[in-house]
């Protein structure tokens, strides 16, 4: 953390109040990497003092970008499954000839704990480049209580050597050991949640799915997550509408993500109850999945909107948050406001944190230089550097 004012942002994106709260002209002071002024740069107080200075050059700028689903931490390949789905094959029929989640499981168990922690940090250090500062971390590839802590391990390194804010999430619930029974492994899992609190880990998650975990089973390691102390997350209507969604709302998750078949009736329950619904538009370029409706039920019922990359080594390898957000405009058809917002603000509330993904004192210091004079132009301009600066808690990389 450091200190750092910020000049001459062309227009800078606050995220307060309705809309982008959007400022001309503008500069933000950051002390012990938190903001303390914000304001139209004419107003800048006198007697800053010496301190470290950040040129815009009249650049949008933004808060740093919130990533709120993860699978940062793995080992190993996954190109044969991607070009045998390329090639039409099935996800279902990929993972049944020993590819999908399993195959990283097994790379990641063999790799060891330094390799992880360089890897994962590499990923991170990917996303802070395109102007990510916050991100959930799940873990997931490890499927035993061991393996499970240490990819929480990871997490934990990572979240004391980078300046980044990070979340920990426990995954155990990613998919079934082939060594170990159905109804023997969620037990495992729900055995494993207070070592998992030990470990760090803020959240719990569950995939519920067609052929991952049913619903009365997510209902179980939720609900033993929730008395253990952890927030509550799960992946939902991926794969097939199965009623996660009407289970987020019934246990109070604080988002529902992936979302790709949701209908209208579990749109209502997740904005009745307040679950933010996360959408991974990466992933769901690379599977296939859902016709890019999900936008559209979401907005209709009133559910709040997110997005975060997925980023993971089958399904989305995608680090950039400014690319979700371009797919989010493209091809959800979400307008460029919304689509901002549901990469700052709206992200950091499916953390349930308010300090996050706005500009506003008292907020931590992170923001993203874009490579342009308005946020729009991130989005029309494809395949391009989309920022030129990060800045977390007050510390500025390019």
């Amino acid at each position: 953390m450091t200190d750092l004012v910020v000049r001459r942002a062309g227009r800078l994106l606050t995220m307060t109040g309705a809309g982008v709260g959007a400022l001309e002209s503008a500069a933000v002071v950051v002390r012990a990497g938190l903001v303390t002024w914000v304001g139209a740069e004419r107003d800048l107080p006198a007697g800053i003092g010496d301190v470290a200075e950040l040129d815009a050059a009249g650049a949008c700028v933004t808060p740093g970008f919130v990533d709120p689903h993860t699978h940062l931490v793995w080992a190993g390949s996954r190109r044969d499954d991607f070009v045998d789905r390329l090639a039409g094959v099935p996800y279902t029929e990929v993972a049944a000839r020993g590819g999908g989640i399993h195959s990283t499981v097994r790379q990641t168990r063999a790799a060891s704990y330094t390799d992880l922690v360089e890897q994962a940090g590499a990923r991170v250090d990917a996303m802070s480049r395109t102007g990510t500062t916050t991100v959930e971390i799940k873990s997931g590839y490890g499927l035993t209580e061991p393996d499970e802590l240490r990819l929480l391990d990871v997490t934990d390194e990572l979240r004391r050597t980078r300046g980044e804010a990070v979340e920990s999430t426990l995954l155990g619930a990613h998919a079934v050991p082939p060594e170990t029974g159905r109804a023997a492994y969620v037990d495992a899992v729900v055995a494993m949640l207070p070592a998992a609190r030990a470990h760090r880990a803020g959240w719990c998650d569950v995939f519920c799915d067609r052929g991952a975990f049913t619903v009365d089973e997510a209902r179980r390691v939720l609900t033993a997550a929730r008395d253990a102390g952890l927030g509550r997350r799960i992946h939902a209507e991926q794969i097939a509408r199965t009623g996660a969604a009407e289970l987020a709302a019934e246990l109070g998750c604080a988002s529902a993500d992936h979302l790709d078949h949701v209908d209208a009736a579990g749109a209502r329950a997740l904005a009745a109850a307040g679950v933010v619904g996360v959408l991974l538009p990466a992933c769901t370029l690379t599977m296939g999945h859902g016709d890019w409706g999900a936008a559209a039920v979401l907005r209709d019922a009133g559910a709040t909107i997110a997005l975060g990359t997925d980023c993971n080594p089958g399904t989305s390898w995608c680090e950039s948050m400014p690319y979700v957000i371009q797919l989010a405009c493209l091809a959800y058809r979400l307008p460029v406001e919304e689509a901002f917002r549901a990469a700052t603000v709206d992200a950091a509330r499916a953390l349930r944190r308010d300090d996050v993904g706005r500009v506003a004192v008292g907020a931590r210091g992170d923001l993203a230089v874009l490579a342009a004079d308005h946020e729009a132009d991130l989005v029309a301009h494809l395949g391009a550097t989309p920022v030129t600066a990060t800045v977390v808690a007050g510390r500025a990389s390019s």
